[in-house]
């Protein structure tokens, strides 16, 4: 099954629906997927402070694996 971050990145691959309008920036479009990816982890921790680095480079990880077709890292516990 696939997460909802698989999804969006395969949906975002197969139709962009501002192709006519903005130009294509692929490093914005992972700096999204990352942004909420990191997010997405912060809320499973009830936001506790003091992780958000370690959110960020793991969100990194995740979507360059999702981008690349690479394996998804292991998830931390």
């Amino acid at each position: 099954m696939r997460s909802v971050l698989e999804d969006a990145i395969v949906s975002a691959k197969a139709f962009d629906p501002l192709w006519f309008c903005a130009p294509f920036d692929q490093a914005e479009r992972r700096r999204s997927l990352i942004s909420e990816a990191a997010y997405f982890r912060a809320e499973r921790r009830a936001f506790a402070p003091g992780h958000e680095v370690e959110d960020w480079l793991a969100a990194e990880a995740e979507v360059d694996a999702l981008l690349s077709g690479r394996p998804l890292p292991a998830r931390a516990k």
